[in-house]
């Protein structure tokens, strides 16, 4: 737990954010050797599809990610008890279908790059990839279904049926200039929160944990993913393809309003606000992407981006009653790395 102590402050206490317990390595070393396990048996699942469309899997699921998902899994099942194969279960199965989703996001926002390679779209067309995308989220529900506690199956059926609703909502509100702060926010617990939610939660429900441990991880959970999605949308803004090895600038040409855009919106005077939204409906989205990162967009990007620090704080503060240990130490010094990738992209 020392490895984690934060500069004379305990962990409840605001640490600073580019200090030393915020490394992802760092994080990663508590729960290494299942992490290990979860990438085996990641690779290991191409064998599990039809011989004819393995080596679409190979590829779709080959880029390594950093795997955020299945470690919140692992470390709250760690938080609440000892760490078994049903929790390295659960981290492949999360992960799955986070995979899931990026081969679909990838067809809807026709990205190019993920993971510094081609996206499957790029390589073999939509169509190819829609389905692959679908043969993911159908093997992570069929590998859910051997627990024994049928709650926890139904419990991941849920998230991917959240998951896809979420990404449905947003599609169906692109151009939206009616869309506001909350619809934003809503939408992204859908698509995002809703998987690390169920990542912490089912980590602790696999050791017949305290429901209002459970509870509490749940929440955890959903205000880190909801934080990583905001520091995701920040990143398609401020940037760099070459650092991140993904295609950025998508959301705005997609026409996907993220809360930097909300907020510069919600707070421009009238004509900024029908100019720039006249640009974004028109294609014509560079300036306002330069905007938003030069700073003369009200700070808005800034503003996004301690929104979402401030979320990773309380999702920090939530995980304060559970009993100290290693493990709990893990999932605050997660926030600590997530804040400073947000301090990274401001800097």
């Amino acid at each position: 737990m020392e490895a984690f102590a934060h500069s004379g402050q305990g962990r409840t206490g605001i640490p600073a954010v580019a200090s030393s317990v915020s490394s992802l390595a760092r994080v990663t070393k508590l729960v290494q050797s299942q992490l290990d396990q979860v990438e085996q048996r990641i690779t290991q699942q191409a064998g599990a599809f039809d011989p004819a469309i393995e080596g679409y899997v190979t590829y779709a699921i080959g880029g390594r990610g950093k795997r955020l998902r299945p470690l919140v899994a692992l470390l709250a099942g760690g938080a609440t008890g000892s760490i078994n194969s049903g929790h390295v279960d659960l981290a492949l199965i999360v992960e799955l279908i986070h995979l899931a989703t990026l081969v679909h996001d990838d067809v809807m926002d026709e990205a190019d790059r993920r993971r510094a390679q081609l996206t499957v779209n790029a390589r073999w067309g939509n169509s190819l990839s829609v389905l692959l995308g679908d043969c993911l989220f159908a093997h992570a529900l069929n590998l859910s279904t051997a627990f024994e506690n049928s709650e926890i199956s139904r419990a991941i059926a849920r998230t991917a049926s959240e998951i896809c609703s979420g990404e449905m909502i947003q599609t169906q509100r692109r151009f939206d200039l009616k869309l506001g702060v909350e619809d934003y926010l809503r939408i992204v617990k859908m698509k995002t929160g809703s998987l690390f939610a169920v990542a912490a939660e089912l980590g602790a429900t696999i050791n017949d944990a305290d429901p209002k441990a459970i509870a509490v991880l749940k929440t955890f959970g959903m205000r880190v993913g909801t934080a990583y999605q905001i520091y995701d949308d920040c990143l398609d803004i401020a940037g760099d393809e070459s650092a991140t090895g993904k295609t950025l600038g998508t959301d705005l040409r997609k026409g996907k309003f993220t809360l930097p855009v909300l907020i510069f919106l919600r707070s421009a005077s009238e004509f900024e606000r029908e100019r720039c939204s006249s640009l974004i409906l028109n294609g014509d989205c560079k300036e306002v992407t330069e905007i938003l990162k030069n700073g003369s967009a009200n700070g808005a990007l800034d503003k996004s981006m301690m929104a979402g620090s401030d979320l990773i704080r309380a999702a920090q503060r939530s995980i304060e009653p559970l009993a100290s240990n290693a493990h709990v130490e893990g999932l605050f010094a997660l926030g600590e790395v997530l804040r400073e990738m947000f301090w990274q992209l401001r800097s």
